[in-house]
């Protein structure tokens, strides 16, 4: 699989906040392209990143940045972590405050979109086909280019 130019350098930098920025301006990029007016929380602490507005309807978006794992796929889980002085923690996303997921994947340069309340604690996503041609339950990240 041939990387983006840019891939170089965000390996370089493997910060999490600056793949959390990287997959964020993706997302405006690709939303705008997409028709919508991007309007961005002045805090950090939102449970979403940013919030698209089309056609007299608000959309709150949460940005996860994943690259493809050796499998193929992308799996994306429906928790929100963080650190502090205490320590690492995760707790589950309420999917009652996010309208739509974003997952920017480095591989592809691309964005894919779901809506989180269709499924349980994740959802994997494959970019390459199943080596062994399986296409029942399998999810193609082709499928979720746009906002649905």
């Amino acid at each position: 699989m041939t990387r983006p130019m840019l891939w170089n350098s965000i390996c370089a930098m493997h910060h999490t906040k600056d793949k959390g920025d990287l997959g964020v301006l993706k997302a405006q990029l690709d939303l705008f392209e997409q028709g919508f007016l991007i309007l961005n929380p002045v805090t950090e602490h939102a449970p979403f990143d940013l919030v698209g507005y089309r056609g007299k309807t608000f959309v709150r978006i949460q940005v996860k940045y994943k690259s493809v794992d050796r499998t193929g796929s992308m799996t994306v889980h429906f928790r929100s972590s963080w650190t502090d002085k205490n320590g690492t923690h995760m707790r589950q996303v309420d999917k009652d405050e996010v309208d739509l997921y974003c997952i920017y994947c480095p591989d592809t340069d691309e964005c894919y979109y779901l809506d989180p309340k269709n499924y349980n604690r994740s959802v994997t996503l494959r970019v390459e086909a199943p080596k062994n041609n399986q296409a029942r339950n399998v999810k193609l990240a082709r499928d979720f280019r746009r906002v649905p």
